[in-house]
């Protein structure tokens, strides 16, 4: 695993850190049985926390580490060379960028006291609840539906295939107003696991990132307070438009360090096949290839990372990141004939907005 020119020795000392770590305290040997199961590790998650990962970006007088997004990218590339549950990983993602960001980021001075600690010490796992049955990429095309009540709302609606569902105690519900279509209208709900009228669907089966749960989340007439509202009412577009800024330039991270152990494994196998007596030599251009693609998606990836650390924050910029990280990692393990790898691997061109999503952002940069 190389560092990133734009890591300075102190960062490069962290990284270092997290890779040992997850070498070494993340290595189970029951990954195996509880992937095909599609279990949740949860002394993983415990471990992961107690280093630090489930608050890597949140200011430390937070509860977090106060890491910035280059060093963001680089610990959970780190993370992902030495954790090869790619499932738990996912959940860690999707842990910070559908929650603990948007709670940084949109939450009141109360809301962050007494939910934002919690979820950076990785106490409560969270999640956002946006994706429905009729929706989709077409985020905005929700159902979900906040009733006016006295001074809080009734919600009523189901999402469906969200992660970290069976686990999650504080979910992030996007709900609209009645007669509205579109972003407009569209309010950020904090809700917590046990409210009344709140429910859990079935885990979903997958076929990749098996050990990170997904489920559908159920609103039956589930009151909130005014003080349940994140960011300003009919604003939940900003939430989640700064939860899609964070997650697609920075989910793909891991993927690439899982990658880069990948090849590292290849390159030496092929190093034994190249000295054996069978007369068979490996496909090296295969491997050349993915060591190139790794090294451009990596170094878009810190590129795009510092850039928006110093200010500039397109949201083309990151959808680029995840449309070529995503594509090369896809493409890498199906060059490598990698199955459990490949399935995990699909996912990246659909989580987070598809792979058409992100070329559409682009395209609208440029004009088009």
């Amino acid at each position: 695993m190389v560092h990133s020119p734009l890591l300075d020795e102190e960062r490069r000392g962290l990284v270092d850190d997290v890779r040992r770590f997850a070498l070494e305290e993340l290595a189970d040997p029951g990954y195996a049985d509880r992937e095909e199961g599609g279990e949740f590790w949860h002394e993983g998650w415990r471990k992961c926390a107690a280093k630090g990962l489930c608050g890597l970006p949140v200011p430390q007088e937070l509860g977090g580490a106060g890491a910035d997004r280059v060093t963001t990218a680089a610990a959970l590339e780190a993370l992902g060379y030495g954790c090869v549950d790619a499932g738990l990983v996912f959940s860690i993602n999707a842990h910070l960028w559908s929650a603990v960001v948007p709670l940084w980021r949109h939450g009141s001075d109360d809301q962050r006291e007494r939910f934002l600690p919690r979820l950076a010490r990785g106490e409560v796992v969270g999640l956002h609840a946006m994706t429905e049955p009729d929706s989709g990429s077409d985020a905005f095309a929700l159902r979900t539906v906040a009733e006016p009540d006295g001074a809080g709302h009734v919600l009523r609606g189901r999402k469906t295939l969200i992660t970290n569902t069976p686990v999650a105690r504080l979910y992030i519900v996007f709900a609209r107003a009645p007669a509205t279509e579109g972003a407009l209208g569209v309010s950020a709900f904090l809700v917590e696991a046990g409210a009344a009228g709140v429910s859990t669907g079935e885990p979903t089966e997958k076929m990749g990132l098996r050990t990170s749960p997904m489920a559908d989340l159920v609103l039956d007439d589930v009151y909130v307070g005014p003080e349940a509202v994140l960011g300003k009412p009919g604003r939940g577009a900003r939430v989640f438009a700064s939860s899609m800024e964070w997650e697609r330039l920075l989910i793909m991270a891991a993927q690439l360090g899982a990658l880069d152990r990948a090849l590292e494994e290849e390159v030496a196998a092929a190093r034994h096949s190249k000295r054996s007596a069978f007369g068979l030599e490996p496909n090296n251009d295969v491997l050349v290839d993915v060591r190139v693609a790794l090294d451009a998606a990596r170094a878009l990836l810190y590129e795009t990372a510092w850039s928006y650390d110093h200010g500039e924050t397109r949201a083309s910029r990151a959808a680029a990141v995840k449309l070529f990280a995503s594509e090369t990692v896809l493409r890498a393990a199906l060059d490598m004939s990698d199955g459990r790898r490949l399935r995990d691997a699909v996912g990246g061109r659909l989580y987070s907005g598809t792979s058409q999503l992100m070329r559409r952002i682009v395209a609208r940069d440029l004009g088009l």
